[in-house]
């Protein structure tokens, strides 16, 4: 059934919600009162669940065996470095699922999106901060058409990145996004799109920081439900569908973290170098690596013949696999192993035990640079300035896709009752091909 059918829209607005768990919308009133009316439905998110392949997984509508991106984050054999959070289109393989849409003629928008730049779409914003040599930072946004970003900044205010990541991030990210939005949604900044795909991230610090039952984490789904009321507002208001889904559920930490690293450097397979008394991982010499991304890594070993020592070293961390074992997860850029940290676990990056033997960018926002995700970065450390070195003071985690841990969707046009991201985005490809 086409979409103007269900709803008179001849548009689409797609809202990606960090971390808007099946949990979470089943016992959340204030979410539930701003999606209220909508049809909804369980979700069940790619392996591993984390930002970047949930994206890939969306805009293709293919696994990460296709489409490559098996985490947030991978180990290039070639360079011998790792790469996380990097924003090129380039990166995620395969045809999108609005392209067919854009050769007849719609427009499209993507806004604050992982690996956007460069994408094929009419419409893009994205942080771009600029790091000057002395140290400091220029934020900006990267924004197509140039100007967009400027325009939109004139009827909001300009977009903050310490509220976007690091111990100030906060849902005013979320609220400032989603008021961009609908900027966008009004053609005020720009000729509108046709189809609009955004991402709201409120969940995810404050669930993050202190688990999904904790107060604060409350009124972080309160604010979420204000940032959706906006949007579907300016949906009603302009004529749009509206598609909600979350791309992950995080769960609460039962325990303490868990260090893959420290048991490959214990038994020599992780190679540091000593530098003014810090130890960085030497990734050219190492026989082994783990690419730590939440609950999962990618394990790389260098010789086939280390592998069955590499993971009985690693199972005191959880299941560890071949990646092609797991569903969907075989490709060139995945790991010789994959570890999934036990339910209510998590995997931390850190290969050093002492805070003086920690790098120099332990202790800072350092997304690019950490071989590891590392959400120690909400928390203020010491001295004042810095991020905190301590694991314990995560209370959320995620990244696992079993049962247990499933996402939901939201929405007023979808026909079908799709129940793997996949099949939402399929069904998205061919909602897209109903509209005008």
């Amino acid at each position: 059934m086409p979409a103007e059918a269900i709803t008179g829209a001849r548009r689409l607005l797609i809202v990606q919600v960090a971390g808007l768990g099946l949990e979470t919308a089943r016992t959340a009133p204030d979410l539930r009162a701003a999606l209220d009316g909508l049809a909804c439905g369980s979700l069940q998110p790619p392996f591993p669940a984390v930002t970047c392949t949930a994206q890939a997984t969306f805009r293709t509508a293919e696994d990460p065996r296709t489409h490559g991106v098996v985490a947030n984050g991978w180990f290039d054999r070639v360079s011998h470095r790792t790469t996380f959070w990097e924003q090129s289109a380039g990166l995620v393989a395969g045809p999108r699922i609005w392209d067919r849409y854009r050769e007849r003629g719609g427009r499209v928008a993507l806004l604050f999106w992982q690996q956007s730049l460069g994408e094929t779409a009419d419409l893009l914003l994205s942080p771009a901060p600029v790091h000057t040599h002395g140290g400091g930072m220029i934020e900006s946004c990267y924004s197509l058409p140039d100007n967009l970003y400027d325009r939109i900044a004139e009827q909001i205010g300009a977009f903050r990145l310490r509220h976007y990541w690091g111990p100030l991030a906060s849902p005013r990210s979320s609220r400032w996004i989603a008021r961009a939005t609908a900027a966008v949604l009004s053609g005020a900044a720009a000729p509108a799109p046709g189809l609009c795909l955004t991402y709201l991230p409120a969940l995810d610090y404050d669930f993050q920081r202190h688990g999904p039952r904790h107060p604060r984490a409350r009124r972080a789904v309160q604010q979420l439900a204000g940032d959706l009321r906006l949007l579907r507002a300016a949906c009603e208001a302009h004529g749009y569908g509206l598609l909600v889904w979350g791309d992950y559920a995080i769960e609460s930490a039962t325990e303490g973290a868990l260090f893959p690293n420290r048991l490959l450097d214990e038994a020599g397979f992780l190679r540091p170098r000593l530098v003014a008394g810090r130890r960085y991982p030497d990734l050219h010499a190492s026989r082994a690596f783990a690419c730590v991304d939440h609950q999962t890594a990618h394990v790389y070993v260098r010789d086939a013949a280390d592998l069955p020592r590499v993971r009985e070293l690693l199972a005191p961390c959880g299941e560890v696999r071949p990646a092609p074992e797991h569903a969907g997860l075989d490709h060139p850029r995945a790991g010789d192993l994959v570890v999934s940290a036990p339910p209510g676990r998590w995997l931390a990056y850190p290969w050093w035990r002492t805070a003086r033997e920690a790098p120099d960018y332990a202790r800072h926002v350092d997304i690019h640079n950490k071989p590891g995700y590392d959400p120690c970065e909400l928390f203020w450390g010491w001295p004042p300035g810095s991020v905190s070195l301590n694991p314990d003071r995560v209370r959320g985690v995620h990244g696992l896709a079993e049962t247990g841990h499933e996402a939901c969707w939201f929405s007023n046009v979808l026909p079908a009752r799709p129940h793997t991201l996949r099949s939402l985005a399929e069904a998205t490809r061919r909602l897209l091909e109903t509209l005008p």
